[in-house]
């Protein structure tokens, strides 16, 4: 009930809501009655008189500014963003693909600025709000076959420190959400596949997202690590 009335009105923003983490948490948001941004280059599905659904691609500047303006008009403020969108090719640092490794960097780390850098802006304007943004295992942990995916992760976590100690003093919380191996549709182009049994479900790390947007005033959390129970993977 308290979350419930936590979240009624209020503007939730995420970034990569089609699958995975991202779409998880906006179908826990709207059964909670936030208003709902989401952001994907491929479509959610999901619907409802305060949800407004957008092509992003995060890659490109003026996609990002314009997601941003039309949120604005839509709901006027914003009161938390949620960057969930991420992509990972995995191959050891001599076999792999200069391409790929430009990839994950471009989504994982400069969209990730960039919609922290618009949205940021709103909320220093706004003198509040709340940015999660969605690390991994992988940009705290060596780990190989993970060099371009760790390369953009680590970044992120850099970035995300450095943004939590701009912000701090402005109202607006920052933490980092650094999960490990999560049961998500993240998995699905990675070949070979990895056994997912002993995964997080992606729900569990949902419901772990839904308690910091919802958590008591009079402190901010900076990080937060959810492990499988048995370890990474």
């Amino acid at each position: 009930m308290q979350e419930i009335q936590q979240l009624k009105g209020k503007t939730i923003v995420i970034i990569g809501a089609s699958k995975g983490i991202g779409r998880e948490v906006a179908l826990q948001a709207k059964h909670l009655g936030a208003n709902l941004v989401l952001g994907s280059r491929s479509q959610s599905n999901l619907s409802g008189d305060h949800i407004l659904e957008l092509p992003l691609d995060v890659r490109n500047e003026q996609s990002v500014q314009t997601f941003c303006e039309k949120a604005m008009q839509t709901f006027g403020n914003v009161d938390v963003l949620i960057n969930s969108a991420g992509v990972g090719t995995f191959s050891s640092i001599l076999e792999s693909s200069t391409e790929d490794f430009d990839q994950m960097l471009a989504v994982n780390l400069r969209g990730a600025y960039l919609t922290c850098k618009y949205f940021g802006k709103q909320m220093v304007k706004q003198g509040n709000g709340q940015i999660i943004n969605l690390v991994s295992i992988a940009g705290t942990t060596a780990l190989p076959g993970n060099g371009g995916y760790s390369a953009s992760k680590f970044g992120l976590l850099g970035f995300t420190r450095v943004l939590q100690a701009e912000l701090r003093a402005k109202g607006v919380q920052i933490t980092s959400v650094i999960p490990g191996a999560v049961s998500s549709s993240f998995w699905d182009q990675i070949n070979p596949k990895p056994n997912m049994d002993n995964m997080i479900p992606v729900e569990t790390v949902a419901q772990h997202i839904m308690h910091l947007i919802t958590q008591p005033a009079g402190a901010f959390v900076d990080e937060i690590t959810i492990m499988p129970p048995l370890g990474i993977l």
